[in-house]
């Protein structure tokens, strides 16, 4: 069973990129843009990942980024550890209005209980630590330890103007 510590140290974990869907830049399809990748740990050669990115290409600030850990599990299956997210534009639709503001979604420990595979709105942030598909991306592979993601996202070596990169 995944408790709240594993799942936290399974997105911390040194991990690396090993293959990409397309293998340059993204597919386009209903009118969105995305791409999957797919990762493995540095530290536990027989853990697997995936990675995805989507994007809305009529309201580019709407954006998910995630990690889903290959269980190995047949009963279980994949499980989406986390979802960094822009904003969807609906401001409404929550009483802390996170749909309209960057947030990012955790899976816990009761959420896998109840049968749950994908974060639900139990434990969510709302951040300021990104605005931008690749501000989110940068912060992403920081905290998902991805350590070659420069090779596949090339636009992160380029530095953001106040940060010193």
């Amino acid at each position: 069973m995944l408790t709240d510590v594993l799942i936290r140290e399974l997105i911390a974990e040194p991990k690396r990129i090993i293959g990409k869907t397309p293998a340059v830049g993204y597919l386009e399809e209903n009118r969105h843009k995305r791409c999957d990748l797919d990762l493995e740990s540095e530290s536990v050669s027989s853990r697997r990942f995936a990675m995805f990115v989507r994007q809305n290409l009529d309201f580019i600030e709407n954006f998910s980024i995630g990690i889903r850990y290959l269980t190995g599990d047949p009963s279980m299956g994949s499980v989406v550890l986390a979802g960094y997210n822009g904003p969807h534009g609906e401001y409404s639709r929550s009483p802390d209005g996170h749909y309209a503001l960057a947030h990012i979604h955790l899976i816990t420990e009761h959420e896998l209980l109840l049968g749950s595979i994908q974060p639900r709105e139990n434990l969510r942030e709302i951040t300021d630590r990104y605005g931008t598909l690749a501000e989110g991306l940068r912060v992403f592979v920081n905290d998902a330890g991805i350590s070659n993601s420069e090779d596949y996202f090339p636009e992160l070596l380029q530095g953001r103007l106040f940060d010193g990169d």
